[in-house]
């Protein structure tokens, strides 16, 4: 069952992503990680924004052969139509990769390329850590904040998201985003993230051709 949010201008889906297919992934994933030269071959860091010294690239034929192509395009669709009404033909991926971040790691504010965007979670540690200053109202260690336009009335500015296994959150790539680091833990915080086109024309609503690839 697709969840669509709006918090602020775009919508953002959420829905949750089969064990099976998360099995999947962390195999494939743990396989790459012990294998010296396939970690160098795959290695995706120099073309991410991310502070953290683990990031993959799935490869396309992996994409399609594991079952996230599908469960990628299903809800991409499904998210599209419940926004606009529209359905869309054309969904092509651009990339997918997945993070390992651990402690004092994290990704700074930046946006995607593509169309749409999204991130899931793979495996999370026990805790993200206290804050130091315990009057804090909320504890952002290893959250996902989305950032949009300004502080408007009844329009916040971001959302901050809780990290919870199997959850998958599709979004414009346009939307600016981060994720703070954690403290007090040697355990993973694994997520997938990916980049994709859709109709341009279902994209781009002001008719400009910038965006079509």
């Amino acid at each position: 069952m697709i969840k669509v949010i709006r918090p602020f201008g775009p919508t953002i889906a959420k829905v949750k992503m089969p064990k099976d297919l998360i099995n999947e992934l962390n195999s494939h994933l743990d396989d790459i990680v012990s294998d010296a030269e396939k970690s160098k071959k795959l290695d995706y860091g120099k073309y991410l924004a991310g502070n953290v010294k683990n990031e993959f690239q799935l490869e396309k034929n992996y994409i399609t052969l594991s079952g996230l192509k599908v469960f990628l395009e299903e809800n991409t669709k499904e998210w599209i139509h419940q926004s606009t009404k529209q359905e869309i033909k054309k969904f092509e991926i651009i990339d997918s990769w997945i993070v390992r971040q651990f402690e004092n790691e994290y990704n700074p504010l930046h946006s995607h390329g593509g169309h749409i965007s999204g991130v899931g979670y793979l495996k999370l540690p026990k805790t993200f850590g206290e804050t130091y200053q315990k009057n804090k109202q909320e504890n952002y260690n290893g959250k996902l904040q989305l950032v949009h336009g300004s502080r408007m009335f009844l329009s916040p500015i971001n959302l901050n998201i809780q990290p919870e296994l199997g959850d998958f959150y599709f979004f414009p790539n346009y939307l600016m985003h981060c994720v703070y680091p954690f403290i007090n833990s040697n355990e993973e915080r694994r997520s997938i993230s990916f980049n994709a086109y859709i109709d341009n024309d279902i994209y781009n609503v002001h008719g400009s051709s910038l965006d079509e690839k």
